[in-house]
């Protein structure tokens, strides 16, 4: 349920800034985008085996790099910039992936011993 509610806010969130950007003051919404990715991924992800999601990081970022969606007629470029903030949320989730898989290889117990 957590999840599903992340998953809206961002959205929410995303749509907000890409299609009124600056509408929330002092720049609020990228940093709630920021803060729902580093939760999201932190719950969701495992550490250990993430690498599908970080696949997919890196192909949503590459396309909207890209401005792929802006040929589209008429909408194209309202999507886009929907998704430029999209990524914003999957790139920190990114951050919290990484960071998570760190800590568990400084706190994994030596079984060698």
């Amino acid at each position: 349920m957590a999840t599903k509610v992340l998953s809206v806010l961002a959205l929410i969130a995303a749509i907000l800034e890409g299609l009124w950007p600056g509408m929330v003051p002092q720049n609020l919404l990228p940093l709630a985008l920021v803060v729902l990715g580093l939760i999201y991924a932190g719950m969701n992800v495992d550490p250990d085996d993430a690498g599908a999601y970080l696949i997919g990081v890196i192909a949503f970022g590459a396309a909207s790099a890209s401005d792929v969606l802006g040929h589209i007629h008429v909408i194209g470029g309202f999507l886009d910039a929907i998704m430029d903030q999209i990524v914003v949320a999957a790139y920190a989730g990114v951050f919290s992936v990484v960071a998570l898989r760190i800590w568990n290889e400084l706190t994994a117990s030596d079984d060698s011993e």
